[in-house]
């Protein structure tokens, strides 16, 4: 998708509405994971390196149109001052006469981040009224945020109807979309991908999208209990959707069609008890096969675990989105760090599609290997399935 981006137009002089991601962890106050202000800096950099005017505005939590002291974005601040090495002009609100005055008095390469976007009700409803204000005050429409593209929001969309002159994206969606629309609609092959979580009802659009592109799909974590249930194993007291056994079936069978290797864990690693909250579980056993009543399985398995890394080993192209099994417990994360290890130090492109699997790769200690690491977890989903990404669709074509 040929996106215009920042390096298209001219932004000297001109106000730069930047809608980012800096939806940060925070404890306290205080910033435990920088990585989407990190992620935000090439453009904002660019942006005040050609003498534009960059209003900085994103969302953080869920403050459900309220304006709540511990969703704002005054800490963002302060971090993104540190790291960019000049000051960053905070304003507590997003429209009105502080945010018109403060506007009012920039200077070219001058940065200010307005407060957080949600804590407008309008926002979230893609307010037309909200979205004519966030206009007036800009030149440019600049969508950085990845991570909530797949929303129609006044932020994100809305504005764009209003703003005069450009509507172009950032660094980060430009890479999104190489990397999770180039790289994977055109891969080198072989071309293997990895999907894993809960549930295949939040996959399967995804695995039908990528039948039509991949050579071999790997299939973990509690999804492959539906598979192995369709095709008549018995899975004990494993996390399972009875009613998308058809589902599973219908994949499985459109793989044979196409010629896609799917592959399916061989065996298991399982357990009498799991309190997810207390990081604990009972005793551990490998099965083959079907898994006793009273167990649940929690990773694949070691034979899997090899059958998966030759897979892996041997593609040029790797996407990979889900874990393989409940990594937040490290006796139950064998299976995802042994993954994450082959796709980090494969030769492989490695693509790592956002969500739980951005967290299993960095808490696998691999994530400074791969080659990129999507920012959005629901966006991706979205635009792997082939789905049109509002915050992208309204941005200006080449």
């Amino acid at each position: 998708m040929a996106i215009k981006t920042v390096k298209d137009i001219n932004v000297s002089g001109k106000r730069c509405f930047v809608r980012c991601d800096f939806n940060v962890p925070l404890d306290n106050g205080v910033i435990t994971d920088p990585n989407r202000i990190v992620a935000a800096l090439p453009t904002i950099k660019y942006l005040v390196e050609n003498k534009a005017k960059v209003i900085l505005t994103s969302h953080l939590g869920r403050p459900k149109g309220q304006k709540l002291a511990e969703f704002s974005l005054a800490p963002v601040a302060a971090a993104l001052a540190e790291k960019l090495g000049q000051p960053v002009t905070f304003v507590d609100d997003c429209v009105g006469d502080k945010v018109n005055a403060a506007v009012a008095a920039m200077k070219d390469g001058d940065v200010v981040l307005l407060e957080n976007v949600r804590f407008y009700k309008g926002e979230e409803k893609n307010d037309p009224e909200l979205s004519k204000q966030f206009a007036a005050i800009a030149d440019v429409f600049v969508n950085d945020a990845f991570g909530t593209a797949h929303r129609a929001h006044s932020s994100t969309a809305g504005i764009a109807e209003f703003i005069k002159g450009d509507k172009v994206s950032g660094f980060l969606i430009e890479k999104e979309l190489e990397f999770l629309g180039d790289k994977t609609a055109n891969p080198d092959r072989p071309f293997t991908v990895i999907l894993g979580g809960a549930k295949v009802s939040d996959k399967i659009t995804v695995i039908d999208a990528l039948l039509e592109k991949a050579d071999t799909i790997l299939i973990g974590g509690a999804m492959a209990y539906t598979f192995a249930i369709a095709q008549g194993a018995k899975v004990g007291s494993s996390m399972n959707e009875p009613d998308k056994k058809e589902t599973a079936l219908s994949a499985l069978s459109k793989a044979k069609a196409k010629g896609v290797q799917f592959l399916l864990p061989v065996d298991h690693v399982i357990t009498d008890k799991l309190d997810f909250a207390g990081k604990a579980v009972g005793e551990l056993k490998v099965v083959e096969g079907d898994i006793p009543d009273g167990w649940m399985g929690i990773d694949i398995g070691p034979k899997t675990v090899k059958l998966y890394q030759d897979a892996i080993t041997s593609s040029k192209t790797v996407l990979w989105n889900g874990p393989m099994g409940v990594f937040e417990i490290k006796a139950c994360a064998v299976g995802t760090f042994a993954v994450a290890k082959a796709v980090a130090e494969g030769d492989a492109c490695s693509i790592i599609g956002g969500g739980d699997s951005v967290k299993a790769i960095k808490k696998s200690g691999y994530s400074d290997k791969v080659t990129f690491m999507s920012t959005g977890g629901g966006a991706s989903l979205e635009f792997l399935e082939g789905k049109v990404l509002p915050g992208v669709d309204v941005l200006d074509r080449k």
